[in-house]
């Protein structure tokens, strides 16, 4: 299982999710060309298609270690729910194991209708422009209503953060790449290195920007209304 960037392990206890009614994932799953899923929903199913049964922190888990840097950091309540919900159109299945510490918990598996769901989805779903909300960016937008040092402040600590993502990236990175059959995740992990370098820098050329700015006259008053 992924571990953290410090290399610790985590341990949870999982609730144990309401069990599903019998036959509903099958009726589902006989109308699956008509299923339509957020693409949270794929995202789940995508960690379960690397081939191993997982409980829903484990999903957790493996979200947090690549997927958290370009599309989704997810409460444990929404992993349950997409996992009810994949079960529900039987992409997934679930089954009660008994641990080495007698704990009983739930384990999930990618079916093999979700598994030809997932691969229709990688092919033929549309490419969306991402949507950017860049909270830094929207405060200097307004900043003529803070002060040019605060302004800084609020650039460099951005710049502070894209540069740790990048170093946690760059952690992903490379444990990916040691684990067979990850070269996916590995470029991908890849991508986010060069995504928060990127980000960095750009943070480092707003706060040039923004000197250049203070050392500019102030324009001359506009006329009178």
């Amino acid at each position: 299982m992924p571990s953290t960037a410090d290399g610790t392990a985590e341990e949870a206890a999982e609730p144990e999710p309401a069990p599903e009614p019998a036959g509903a994932a099958a009726g589902a799953a006989g109308a699956a060309d008509a299923v339509r899923l957020p693409a949270t929903a794929w995202a789940v199913l995508g960690i379960l298609s690397f081939g191993e049964e997982l409980t829903g922190y484990e999903v957790r888990r493996w979200s947090d270690h690549i997927l958290r840097f370009f599309y989704w950091s997810p409460a444990m309540s929404q992993i349950y729910s997409e996992l009810k919900r994949l079960e529900q159109v039987g992409y997934a299945a679930s089954r009660t194991v008994t641990g080495e510490d007698v704990r009983t918990k739930r384990v999930y598996a990618i079916t093999g209708a979700g598994r030809d769901a997932l691969a229709r989805w990688v092919r033929t779903a549309p490419v969306e422009p991402p949507v950017l909300k860049h909270g830094a960016a929207l405060r200097v937008w307004l900043g003529h209503l803070a002060t040019p040092d605060r302004l800084r402040e609020i650039v460099s600590q951005h710049r502070d953060n894209a540069q740790r993502l990048h170093e946690e990236a760059e952690y992903s990175r490379q444990t990916a790449a040691a684990e067979p059959g990850w070269g996916y995740p590995e470029l991908v992990a890849r991508w986010a290195t060069r995504y928060y370098a990127a980000e960095r820098d750009l943070a480092d050329a707003m706060l040039a920007d923004l000197e250049e700015l203070a050392r500019a006259p102030e324009p001359p008053p506009g006329p009178a209304r």
